[in-house]
């Protein structure tokens, strides 16, 4: 084994010593700034831990109230009881499931039509570029739940202003993601179809849309679990789904009604969430064979 002479080893260790001590210096002035800015952002926005502190209590109790029925008993105590409108809410969760479908779907369609226009790589005209970018930072600047109000009042309640509001946002949000996505592509092919006198749709059509695709659809369905909360949200507003029975229920202290139908809100997401894992880790596989 090497040992090195004590007069070597010395100015190396107190130099490791001195870059070890100014990155512990950085972190912990680092620290210091988050702290200080997350105090005085607390100061600005008139958040007050003793409040929170104070009445914690009420957070607690409330769930524990969603856990009886009218009678006092546990809700698990008499599951006929607790989900005695399984029948309606099952239907209106339905219409949750396909306003999320439909919107999402649409959305992501809106998405890939304005991806390529909004690539660095594939459009040369800036102002091309600059308009379509600012239209899905509109869409997804906009609250969902502002759209729905505002299809609400222009269509009426019912699963049209959901489906609107949801697809504009999600065409938004995934337009972003997508064109990330398309300006990291492999340039090649498409300077191949180029060459070759192709339009410029045909080559996003043969050259891009076949390396991006996994991962587009990746990304949707990630989307579709997204969705499906907000449109149990926007039904609040009206905009149809199970929501519009939820914030009743909330409004009118049925906690029971409450907790059963947050129950087959949270499963439903759940399940979607484990069948969408898996089409994403198989289209990956499909993308990257062993």
């Amino acid at each position: 084994m090497f040992n090195a002479p004590a007069t070597k080893l010395a100015p190396l260790l107190n130099g490791y010593s001195k870059v070890v001590a100014a990155k512990r210096r950085q972190v912990a002035l680092g620290l210091a700034v988050a702290a200080v800015a997350l105090l005085v952002s607390a100061i600005g926005a008139e958040v007050q831990p003793v409040t929170l502190w104070n009445k914690i209590g009420n957070f607690t109790s409330y769930f524990d109230r969603l856990l009886k029925l009218d009678t006092s008993m546990r809700v698990w105590t008499d599951p006929q009881e607790w989900f005695w409108g399984l029948a309606r809410w099952s239907r209106l969760l339905g219409e949750t499931l396909l306003i999320a479908y439909v919107a999402t779907l649409t959305g992501a369609v809106g998405a890939f039509v304005g991806a390529a226009p909004a690539s660095r790589n594939l459009m040369r005209l800036g102002w091309v570029r600059f308009v379509v970018r600012r239209i899905l930072e509109f869409c997804r600047s906009v609250p969902d739940l502002v759209f729905a109000m505002i299809f609400v009042a222009a269509f009426g309640l019912g699963a049209l202003p959901g489906v609107l509001a949801l697809a504009i946002h999600t065409a938004g949000a995934l337009g972003k993601l997508f064109t990330e996505i398309v300006e990291n592509i492999d340039m090649r092919p498409v300077d191949g179809v180029a060459s070759t006198g192709g339009s410029w749709v045909a080559q996003v059509r043969f050259a891009v849309t076949p390396q991006v695709l996994s991962n587009l659809v990746s990304y949707t369905l990630l989307r579709v679990e997204i969705n499906v909360r907000g449109a149990t949200v926007i039904g609040f507003v009206g905009a149809g789904g199970i929501g519009q029975d939820l914030i009743v229920a909330i409004r009118k202290f049925y906690y029971s009604d409450v907790s059963a139908m947050l129950l087959m809100i949270i499963v439903t997401v759940m399940a979607i969430d484990v069948l969408s894992a898996r089409l994403r880790h198989r289209l990956l596989a499909m993308e990257n064979p062993p």
